[in-house]
């Protein structure tokens, strides 16, 4: 067992378009202060730049967010104090992917073994 195995991580993938910038942005707002009182942490985003393979259509926009476990993403999904906050990043967003993966912190990508990659890449 390698010394990342203390590390894993829920993580959540955003890809969509923008509709309504206003919507979104309230959205966004509000959500640095949101995600981390559920263990959330804004990861990366990005703007679309290039398709360079795959299946999935392009989308605008990309948020990655780690969460500290799956319970955590879903408490912060499915708590009815925040039933105002989604639906603005529905009603903001279309072509919305939301997908989710477990994985390993990678802060310091040395301390990842083959075996972690392995437990990844077998079913």
């Amino acid at each position: 067992m390698s010394a990342n195995s203390q590390k894993k991580k829920f993580y959540a993938l955003n890809m969509f378009d923008v509709v309504d910038l206003e919507k979104y942005l309230a959205y966004f707002s509000r959500l640095p202060e949101a995600a981390p009182q559920y263990g959330g942490r804004m990861v990366a985003f990005g703007r679309f730049r290039d398709n360079v393979a795959g299946d999935v259509a392009p989308r605008q926009v990309l948020f990655l967010v780690e969460w500290e476990s799956e319970e955590a993403f879903i408490s912060f999904r499915d708590d009815p104090a925040l039933a105002d906050l989604h639906p603005l990043r529905e009603s903001g967003a279309a072509s919305y992917v939301w997908q989710t993966f477990d994985g390993l912190d990678m802060s310091d990508p040395a301390d990842v073994s083959l075996d972690d990659v392995l437990a990844v890449l077998k079913p």
